[in-house]
């Protein structure tokens, strides 16, 4: 998801970007087997582009990701190392979910190192449309992003922001995902006084192509306009946006839950983002409460 210069929240820009291990092999003794169609195996598990799947009732979903970037042609010696938890939450069956994330960042600018919470996200997401055989989804998102950062060290913003997403999901026969999404966030009143209110977009798109039900092949694209205060006192506007390969495999137990495991190595396309990183992606989820449903 997801930055000093690319935040999700819609600020500066970094961790924004990042707001999303390989094993290999056939599923372990005592785990579920290979759902009947490869497509069925793993889904909203991608690290940039959100997929339009809410959790099933009484699912939870524990998302951790971590990412290690350096910027080696434009700021020499600059290096990240973003931190993002989210927990999401089943609200009144499929329909409704809700969510938190939280990240942390270390940031390394002219050799020194600082390290902050970034702005927190509260987060509603409604299942608007979902198609159980070809999987085509539309789940419009609505977040509350509390200015829980440090905006003088570029971890956060000063006052409460709000943001809209609208991820929409398919399929192409049995292997093949395709996820689009298209947002903005509003920042009203931030900055300095005289304070400042800003208006950033994002659009993403994503291919994920399933060798099974367990292991999948991602090509992730994200971009980020943004608006930010410069030292002359004028707002100035960048563009930042990666593209990101990556892989994902799933460890499904036979009480239903699920380990997935993720690389990504996010690839800076402007001068706003790093210029090469690493994705560490670990999601577990499980059954807390209610019956499996029977089909």
């Amino acid at each position: 998801m997801y930055p000093n210069k690319i935040r999700c929240a819609g600020t500066k820009t970094y961790w924004q970007l990042y707001a999303l291990v390989i094993l290999a092999g056939t599923s372990p003794a005592g785990m579920a087997g290979d759902p009947e169609r490869p497509i069925d195996g793993i889904m909203d598990n991608s690290f940039f582009v959100e997929e339009a799947y809410n959790q099933e009732p009484g699912i939870v979903q524990h998302i951790f990701t971590g990412v290690y970037s350096v910027d080696r042609l434009t700021s020499p010696g600059d290096k990240r190392l973003d931190f993002v938890f989210t927990q999401e939450w089943p609200a009144y069956g499929q329909a409704h979910q809700l969510s938190y994330t939280v990240p942390y960042s270390f940031v390394r600018n002219d050799g020194r190192w600082t390290d902050g919470i970034g702005d927190v996200f509260l987060n509603y997401r409604y299942q608007a449309y979902f198609n159980e055989k070809t999987l085509t989804a539309f789940a419009p998102r609505f977040s509350l992003v509390f200015p829980t950062g440090d905006d003088d060290r570029g971890f956060g913003n000063e006052g409460l922001g709000y943001q809209w997403n609208l991820p929409f999901s398919t399929t192409f026969g049995d292997r093949l995902f395709a996820h689009a999404n298209a947002g903005l966030t509003y920042l009203p009143d931030v900055g300095e006084r005289p304070s400042h209110s800003f208006l950033n977009y994002n659009f993403g798109g994503s291919l994920i192509y399933c060798v099974s039900g367990t292991l999948n092949f991602m090509l992730e694209w994200f971009g980020y306009w943004s608006e930010t205060m410069g030292t002359t006192g004028k707002v100035e506007r960048q563009f930042a946006s990666l593209i990101s390969p990556g892989v994902r495999y799933a460890v499904n137990f036979k009480n239903g839950s699920q380990l997935v495991l993720g690389l990504g190595v996010p690839l800076g396309l402007t001068q706003s983002t790093p210029d090469v990183g690493v994705l560490f992606y670990v999601s577990f989820e499980h059954r807390l409460f209610g019956k499996e449903e029977t089909k």
